[in-house]
């Protein structure tokens, strides 16, 4: 863990020191997710924190399809371009 603080400014912006930024691969223009939860707030790269959140949904959902292996999904995969092509 890593401990950091950063100024609010009058317009409620703050800085977010540098080493953080290298962490969180931020470039100038970039957007972050900022999730506020049990009284602390947790600052993420968005696209990560989308994947989280699809990942979590997702849970269950191939055993439901019956998908068991690579095999499977490769075959489901081929009936989808099939359909999509009108075959």
């Amino acid at each position: 863990m890593q401990f950091n603080t950063a100024k609010v400014m009058s317009k409620g912006q703050i800085t977010l020191p540098i080493d953080i930024r290298q962490k969180l691969k931020l470039k100038t223009g970039d957007r972050v997710a900022l999730i506020y939860e049990n009284e602390r707030v947790v600052m993420m790269n968005p696209a990560i924190y989308a994947m989280d959140n699809f990942t979590q949904a997702m849970e269950g959902e191939w055993e439901k399809a019956g998908i068991q292996g690579e095999d499977d999904i490769l075959e489901l995969c081929r009936e989808v371009r099939e359909e999509v092509e009108g075959r």
